[in-house]
């Protein structure tokens, strides 16, 4: 059901696997090596590939900025720098890649929101969840989004065909809340003309803000996603 991901991961000098208290570490010695992990990743060139060899997602070398020079270029990223804007009070990372079709979420609207991702597991090394193959192309992760005053709160919906892949791989319906910083900054709609593209980021995201499975065992993941309005 999986695609076998290999990672071209130059030089990096984290431990594989996830850890847990049970081994003996403490809670702070866990965020420690969350830290360490994120800052390695910053700061490689990294490549995420097929089994077949194939370029999955070439992530590079992150160059951060902080949320005032976000702010200055009117809340966009670099691409050509490969920029990526650190929001402190959260500690995710965020590129937007396309701003996308559409428009931005107004206070009291609800909108349900297709969402295709690849979830790679920062301190394994690996791709651990996607929704970007075949088997899942039919059933995309579906998000029931409210914006309340700039806020958002949202679940995965499982009427759809019982729910995508992080509602079958994790059980919950929580979205986490790493997933839902960029909606502040992002349209979201749907493609009608041949020159539009629906909305696209890449993010870091710290286990405080991710699933249930990242907070319980502490470990960060990147994320690729793009956002689309589903059709009502």
């Amino acid at each position: 059901m999986r695609k076998i991901v290999y990672i071209l991961f130059a030089l990096l000098g984290v431990g594989g696997g996830l850890q847990s208290c049970d081994n003996g570490e403490t809670y702070a010695e866990q965020r420690e090596k969350e830290r360490d992990a994120i800052s390695a990743f910053l700061n490689r060139d990294v490549v995420i590939r097929l089994s077949d060899g194939e370029e999955l997602i070439h992530v590079g070398k992150i160059n951060t900025i902080s949320e005032g020079e976000f702010y200055a270029q009117d809340s966009t990223t670099n691409l050509e720098r490969n920029e990526y804007v650190v929001f402190e009070n959260t500690g995710v990372y965020m590129q937007i890649v396309r701003k996308g079709a559409g428009e931005k979420m107004k206070n009291g609207q609800q909108k349900r929101i297709i969402c295709r991702y690849t979830e790679f597991n920062i301190l394994r090394d690996s791709v651990q969840t996607t929704n970007n193959s075949a088997y899942w192309q039919t059933n995309p992760d579906i998000m029931d989004v409210t914006d309340t005053y700039g806020t958002f709160t949202a679940s995965f919906n499982t009427s759809v065909n019982g729910g995508g892949a992080m509602y079958q791989y994790y059980g919950s319906k929580a979205v986490p809340a790493g997933w839902l910083v960029p909606l502040t900054y992002i349209n979201i709609g749907r493609q009608i003309n041949a020159d539009e593209e629906i909305a696209k980021v890449r993010l870091i995201v710290p286990h405080s803000q991710g699933h249930s499975d990242a907070s319980s065992n502490v470990y960060p993941c990147f994320y690729e996603i793009t956002y689309q309005e589903m059709r009502n």
